[in-house]
């Protein structure tokens, strides 16, 4: 929040369109970490009688929601100060001090890159041996990448910050700021699009995977009661919190007794 600020009084010293973008960018991951926040408080609430499979889909909620600020918020806003820019800027005006703008650009450089380093080493503890794009697309906890995703945005809205910048003094052409505007806006959305399609499968009831699918099947029949099994439902209600119903047929002649006893086994498995 306080890098929101400074950046938005180094655009208005500097009028820079990208430090508008940029301000703005700080200001929608400030509410952001919030909403992130409240979603993983609210997840891990126990369950109760109106809620008797838990709040575990909270955190879908919620991450949806900062995914839609993302894209609007965040993106759009960029998008269209950036066109308002190169469509109002006069061609010959006198560029403003970036001074300022250079300065907290750095500094903001700094603090996302030590938030980015926390959130990396979190990530990669998370993905063990699987490669980033398997666990992204895999994981059914979307805070675990969504924080790497946001910093990484952000490191990578300051180079587009500092380019437009430094190049449209260099070239004495302000367009060039309002086109590092668009840039940044263009690559929130980009983010925000990948975290809504994937929130999105999970808030309407993803399953498991195919592979995942077929080895609760062979689990199952694996049981010597077990004839075969039917059908196997399956949803996520939460990151750790799988919903799965299934039809069993039983060898003939098993007993009351004994398929209590098989139930109990696969249950455990």
């Amino acid at each position: 929040l306080v890098i929101a600020i400074i950046k938005f009084v180094a655009a208005a010293i500097s009028g820079s369109s990208a430090m508008v973008s940029e301000g703005i960018h700080s200001l929608v991951d400030t509410g952001n970490g919030l909403l992130l926040l409240v979603g993983l408080k609210k997840a891990a609430q126990p369950a109760d009688e109106a809620h008797p499979f838990g709040h575990g889909k909270s955190l879908y909620f919620y991450t949806n929601i900062v995914a839609i600020s993302i894209f609007g918020i965040g993106g759009g806003m960029s998008v269209y100060e950036g066109i308002a820019h190169i469509r109002h800027v006069a061609p010959n005006v006198a560029m403003g001090d970036p001074t300022a703008a250079y300065t907290v650009l750095a500094l903001a450089m700094l603090i996302e890159g030590a938030s980015f380093t926390v959130a990396v080493r979190q990530f990669r503890a998370a993905r063990g041996g699987s490669s980033p794009v398997q666990f992204m697309k895999g994981s059914k906890d979307p805070s675990l990448y969504a924080v790497v995703l946001e910093d990484g945005a952000a490191l990578l809205g300051l180079v587009f910050a500092f380019l437009g910048i430094f190049l449209g003094h260099l070239l004495n052409n302000p367009h060039l700021d309002g086109i590092a505007s668009i840039a940044i806006g263009l690559l929130l959305m980009s983010v925000a699009a990948f975290l809504i399609r994937r929130t999105m499968g999970l808030l309407v009831g993803e399953g498991v995977s195919r592979e995942e699918l077929a080895d609760i099947r062979r689990r199952v029949e694996a049981d010597p009661a077990v004839e075969r099994a039917g059908d196997i439902l399956t949803m996520y209600m939460g990151p750790h919190d799988l919903l799965v119903n299934m039809g069993v047929c039983f060898t003939a002649g098993t007993t009351a007794e004994q398929m209590h006893q098989a139930i109990r086994r696969i249950e455990a498995d």
